[in-house]
């Protein structure tokens, strides 16, 4: 595993670099614009070009040589991030230009993303992938966490143009890190020489992988399910917190949501997971709707904060398992692909539930429950009347939601019969210069 190591040093680098300017520049937008509709624009702009360049990504991440990729995309990273340090230091910065970057950064994920989960399966032996994809999430939960907390200290003490640049300092260290580590090329599979040919036609075989399959299918549905509470949820979480105490209040219970998934992170990275996935993928979705409904139950912080950190927790053994399933039961050169299908549908649930969940809360439910409202002397009597009850009835029926499609997921053959997590020694991944045929690791179907 030495190499997977230096590689998820240059990472951990990077996704905390990105994270210190992410949270400079949505402040920065706020305070220069006073608009929370410009902030909103932020967020949306950073997620929807990368959902819509997903395909195409996938094919070149199948197609390049996947250490090239990654290098190319950190340089394309860098350089916008050091015309914005160059614009703010003239004076000449304007949220448009914070809104072109961020779509750049939206595409440049939709590579780099499908290019680094591909590339974990070449690095680490099969049995050590569940306890890489581990190490990858904890560097990812770092930079959700300490990366955002330290970029809000660097911007009161060195400013924008200072986070900027310590930004380009971490994208030169991981693109270093990158050129002197070795990815093996994947070998060619029967399923890669099928998909070969233009870029549209290897974009289709793409989706037919996925959609041929049974087993993908089922992870996507079961996937594209789960986003769909979680978009909600996240949706929901801050002004059903807010509806009841204080910001100070809130920040405690996200630093718990941050320490929940470093906790997982953690137990993956030493654990690798339940040997049965199935247990791994539905099973710790069980928990997920319970602790949802756990934390609509009463307008309490310490209840919320408990499910806070459970659903964080159990969530990323999900994540973790899904993403295992997909890298070892997937041959090595149409993963680009397939990791870049599961974003991309992922991604454009996620986006239809952040603009769903506002107005479904604000003109449905939250009537319901307040204090004439129709439910309020039924349900009410159960989880309360006023402000933000009716968010928090929603959160109950989608963690209703989430339980049904654990327990569903569950019972489905397809997942049922997938093996074991590998847990013996096989052989390493060939080079780049040792073409080979491709193993024997067809999804179950």
């Amino acid at each position: 595993m030495p190499r997977f190591i230096v590689f998820s040093v240059g990472l951990l680098t990077s996704v905390l670099g990105s994270a210190f300017t992410g949270l400079a520049m949505g402040v920065w937008v706020f305070q220069h614009t006073g608009s929370a509709t410009q902030y909103s624009i932020t967020l949306l702009v950073s997620l929807l070009p990368g959902v819509i360049f997903g395909p195409l990504a996938g094919a070149l991440v199948d197609r390049w040589n996947r250490r090239v990729l990654l290098i190319v995309s950190e340089a394309v990273s860098a350089v916008p991030v050091l015309v914005l340090a160059l614009l703010y230091s003239a004076g000449d910065l304007q949220p448009w230009h914070i809104f072109v970057f961020v779509g750049i950064q939206s595409v440049i994920r939709a590579i780099q993303l499908p290019a680094m989960s591909a590339s974990i399966v070449l690095l680490a032996p099969p049995e050590q992938v569940a306890r890489a994809n581990g190490v990858v999430m904890l560097a990812q939960a770092l930079g959700n966490t300490v990366g955002f907390a330290a970029g809000g200290v660097l911007y009161l003490l060195i400013d924008l143009n200072g986070v900027l640049l310590v930004d380009f300092a971490t994208f030169v260290f991981n693109m270093a890190i990158l050129a002197i580590i070795r990815i093996p090329q994947p070998p060619r599979s029967d399923a890669g020489q099928t998909g070969s040919g233009g870029l549209i036609d290897e974009i289709r075989a793409g989706w037919r992988i996925v959609a041929t399959r049974r087993t993908l299918v089922t992870i996507l549905l079961f996937s594209a399910a789960l986003n769909v509470s979680l978009g909600y949820a996240d949706a929901m979480l801050t002004p059903l917190v807010l509806s009841f105490a204080s910001a100070a209040a809130l920040g405690i219970v996200i630093a718990c949501m941050g320490v929940g998934a470093i906790a997982g992170s953690l137990a993956l990275a030493t654990w690798g997971g339940p040997r049965r996935r199935v247990i791994g993928l539905a099973g710790f979705a069980i928990p997920l709707g319970l602790f949802l409904c756990l934390g609509a139950l009463r307008p309490s912080i310490p209840l919320i904060v408990v499910a806070a950190l459970g659903f964080t927790f159990c969530f990323t053994i999900v994540d973790g398992t899904s993403r295992n399933i997909l890298q070892v039961e997937v041959e090595p050169d149409v993963q680009g692909r397939v990791f870049a299908t599961y974003n991309m549908v992922g991604g454009a649930v996620l986006a239809s539930s952040y603009l769903l969940a506002g107005p479904v809360a604000d003109r449905l439910f939250e009537p319901l429950l307040l204090a004439d409202g129709a439910l309020a002397g039924s349900v009410g009597a159960v989880i309360g009347v006023g402000p933000g009850r009716g968010m928090a009835l929603l959160m109950l029926l989608i963690g209703v939601v989430m339980l049904i499609t654990a327990v569903v997921a569950s019972q489905q053959d397809s997942l049922r019969r997938l093996p074991d997590r590998p847990v013996r020694k096989t052989a390493e991944p060939v080079s780049e210069s040792e073409p080979a045929t491709a193993p024997s690791n067809r999804v179950v179907s």
